[in-house]
């Protein structure tokens, strides 16, 4: 058997790796949007030192350009990370002043452009203005460019991020404990369940009536149907040990005594006498074991039957058959009447040959010498009617109305509804089992007894 997981562990650890997957992405984009951030207040800067040269650049006596540099623009570009700064300003065609080597940024539409590039094996962020200057009879095109190492921006972007970092550290933090105390919670109504269950005696199959939360529900409705199913099986279990109990102590202490009077009898006449009696008592015994095993069939098929078409009229007039020998032997007349070929009932076979048995057994047994037994077989609508009848002694109200408990089989053999019990009893039981109707009436003309089943029908 594997070893029993945590689920509380489990959801913690789902929820920390999906927290942490969320985190990580959050942290990728804030370490985007960072270098974002400082680049883009980089820029403002190398703009604004740009913008302050450009303002310084006049035309001279000459007509030509010159340029009063304004240090004080480098010196905003200064910074506590030591970046190194350069600068470049050209004429139309002709270089100025700064470093000549320096590259610019390449044209931008709206005047100024930036770029990265590298100088003198210093990474560098490129900013180059370009503007004009009026002399009155013509304006005199010039471009003024400003780079800086990339120091302070990509410690501007370290700070932004550890900072998100911190941020986002603390929140997890957060968010786990609440997680925690969260699933400690939400998982406190299969505790009790646990509780509820292991508090109770093997012995108590009572349905689960625990406060639970909706997701449970079903885990608690599929205990109390197992709880359910489980009764069934030990009431099955109780019925069949009760009834085996006391339907074979008779006979068997009728074979008993029977064979201790065999070893006592001193002519054959009574040894055969209690041979005979010992055989009976055993056939007894043998159909009172059979009628409970197939009690136990039925409690076991107890809603869970799989019920096919069935040829009832061929299975009837095939059972009636059989049983005509046994017919003739006890001087009763048994008939068939029906078709064989359009009566089809949904029903389970074994079962169903089980049900006509005991029908027609029990009306050979005690409908008397020299009475008529008919099996009938009829459509009728949406159903297939089953009757056996017979002119006999019949029931009494009384009987009848207990004939279908199994308890009427504890009768005294002074009874004459006695009989009827067991077998009774189980035609009940498989008629529920197919959900078809079972009725018991006296017969034609008020004799006899007409047993009644309504089966359900099915196409052929």
């Amino acid at each position: 058997m594997s070893r029993p997981y945590s689920l509380r562990r489990r959801l913690l650890l789902w929820l920390f790796l999906a927290s942490a997957g969320i985190g990580l992405l959050a942290l990728a984009d804030t370490r985007a949007e960072a270098l974002r951030t400082a680049q883009s207040v980089s820029d403002r800067v190398l703009f604004g030192s740009a913008l302050a040269i450009a303002e310084r650049v006049t035309v001279d006596e000459s007509g030509g350009l010159e340029v009063d540099m304004p240090y004080a623009s480098l010196e905003m570009l200064t910074s506590t990370a030591e970046d190194r700064v350069f600068y470049r300003v050209d004429g139309p065609g002709t270089f100025l002043t700064g470093y000549a080597d320096l590259a610019q940024a390449p044209e931008g539409p709206e005047g100024v452009s930036f770029a990265d590039g590298s100088y003198r094996g210093v990474d560098l962020r490129i900013a180059t203005l370009r503007r004009e200057v009026s002399t009155g009879a013509q304006s005199i095109p010039f471009a003024v460019t400003v780079a800086e190492s990339t120091l302070a921006r990509g410690e501007l972007a370290r700070a932004i991020l550890w900072r998100s970092a911190l941020r986002l550290a603390v929140l997890g933090l957060g968010v786990a404990a609440v997680v925690w105390l969260a699933v400690t919670l939400a998982l406190r109504p299969l505790d009790r369940l646990g509780a509820v269950i292991g508090s109770r005696s093997p012995g108590d199959l009572r349905p689960v009536t625990a406060d639970v939360p909706q997701e449970v529900a079903a885990l608690v409705g599929a205990i109390n149907s197992f709880m359910a199913r489980l009764e069934t099986a030990l009431e099955a279990l109780r019925n069949f040990t009760g009834n085996a109990s006391h339907q074979l102590r008779t006979p068997l202490a009728v074979v008993r005594t029977q064979l201790a009077l065999i070893d006592r009898s001193e002519t054959p006449g009574a040894r055969e006498a209690s041979a005979a009696k010992a055989r009976a008592a055993l056939e007894r015994a043998e159909r009172v074991l059979a009628q409970l095993l197939v009690l136990a069939r039925v409690d076991a098929a107890n809603g869970v039957a799989v019920l096919h078409p069935v040829a009832l009229g061929a299975l009837a007039k095939a059972l009636v058959a059989e049983m005509v020998p046994l017919a003739l032997q006890r001087g009763l007349d048994l008939g068939f009447e029906g078709p064989e070929d359009e009566a089809f009932a949904l029903a389970e076979p074994v079962l169903l040959t089980e049900l006509l048995n005991n029908l027609l057994a029990n009306a050979l047994s005690y409908a008397g010498a020299g009475a008529m037994v008919t099996l009938r077989v009829r459509p009728e609508g949406e159903a297939v009617v089953l009757e056996v009848e017979d002119n006999g002694p019949g029931l009494t109200q009384a009987q009848i109305a207990r004939a279908h408990l199994r308890r009427a089989a504890k009768a005294g053999p002074q009874d004459p509804g006695a009989g009827y019990g067991f077998g009774l009893a189980i035609t009940t039981e498989i008629a529920a089992l197919f959900d078809a109707g079972f009725t018991l009436q006296p017969g034609a003309g008020g004799r006899g007894l007409l047993a009644r089943i309504t089966l359900r029908r099915a196409a052929a």
